[in-house]
């Protein structure tokens, strides 16, 4: 295997104001046992617009690349205090990695092959935006512009969809501040904008989500099958929000790729320094209570996962029998799709 980062943005390029010095890239996982080219998939964490979770960023790609695939993780820019409202920042970065991999096709091993978006939550959000909003995405390097952003396929996981009813409403504040216009909620509502040259899509969530509500996929559904774009859609009976691979490692805490947690702790380190960008004095209470609660609960976590397999529990055995179907029923899809 062969591994590398790359920061899709030049210096330069890149000046979201909350970035604390972090610029996204790209993790890559190419096969590097013969020369031939392989469809890739470059692989989107959740987090809500606040930070990008590791479970649902290498363990994604490591499990696609044993299938097979050539892959690639992105971790775009998010904003832990939402304090300075996204917009199409985190489009401009799907955008820009997206067209990179187009570019560098030959290099990467992926030339004239599909090139899938998987993405979870807020990040099956922005895969879905991208589907949806592809053209209206011009990169300010014109050399990147030759090539498409257009995805072939794109792999939706307990997306959020709507910003409408059903919305989660934290990703919305932090993509769009707390007073959005009609319009920017209208432009992000992604089954409001599916066209006819939507890319084919597969879409996987609970019933039971306790964070997205499941309408959000059955949404995209309705709006796929209204113009006769192919797609896929499974809905699993039980199960919470954010459930990754739903495997043995995703219960006993074994994952890996914490390297998207990058911006995250640069703002972490900001709130205790005091160096923040246009956050409140509350909000840098409330970010702080969050940081020790969050970092407790996950020390209580790791200690109780050494001391027992949480895989022995029944009702996890089945989870993990019912929603770790999911990669191989989506590598099926990618498999049929033109």
């Amino acid at each position: 295997m062969r591994c590398f980062e790359h920061k899709i943005w030049k210096e330069d390029e890149y000046d979201y104001k909350a970035a604390y010095g972090f610029r996204p890239d790209i993790h890559a996982y190419i096969h590097d046992e013969d020369t031939s080219d392989r469809d890739c998939m470059l692989v989107v964490p959740g987090g809500g617009y606040c930070m990008c979770a590791p479970h649902e960023g290498e363990p994604v790609a490591r499990a696609f690349f044993d299938m097979g695939m050539n892959t690639f993780v992105l971790t775009y820019t998010t904003d832990q205090t939402m304090s300075v409202p996204l917009h199409k920042q985190p489009l401009n970065d799907i955008s820009r990695a997206v067209r990179y991999l187009r570019k560098n096709s030959s290099e990467l091993h992926i030339s004239n092959k599909k090139l899938i978006l998987c993405g979870f939550s807020a990040g099956a959000h922005l895969c879905g935006s991208l589907a949806v909003h592809y053209m209206d995405i011009s990169d300010p390097d014109i050399s990147y512009n030759e090539n498409s952003n257009r995805p072939d396929g794109v792999i939706l996981s307990y997306p959020v969809i709507t910003t409408g009813e059903y919305t989660h409403i934290y990703s919305v504040y932090s993509l769009c501040g707390f007073h959005p216009s009609v319009e920017e909620l209208q432009y992000f509502s992604i089954e409001k904008n599916v066209v006819n040259d939507t890319p084919p899509c597969f879409l996987w969530q609970t019933a039971t989500d306790d964070a997205v509500p499941v309408e959000n996929s059955y949404l995209m559904a309705m709006a796929l099958k209204k113009h006769n774009i192919p797609f896929a859609h499974y809905v699993y009976p039980e199960g919470w929000h954010g459930l990754g691979l739903c495997n043995s490692d995703y219960f006993n805490h074994a994952g890996t790729g914490e390297y998207v947690m990058d911006q995250y702790h640069r703002v972490v380190d900001a709130v205790r320094n005091g160096n923040t960008v246009s956050v409140s004095k509350e909000r840098i209470n409330e970010l702080l209570a969050q940081f020790k609660y969050e970092e407790e609960t996950y020390e209580k976590e790791i200690l109780e996962s050494k001391l027992s397999d949480k895989t022995d529990d029944p009702y996890i055995q089945r989870l993990i029998s019912s929603i770790s179907t999911w990669p191989g029923l989506a590598y099926d899809w990618i498999e049929s799709i033109g």
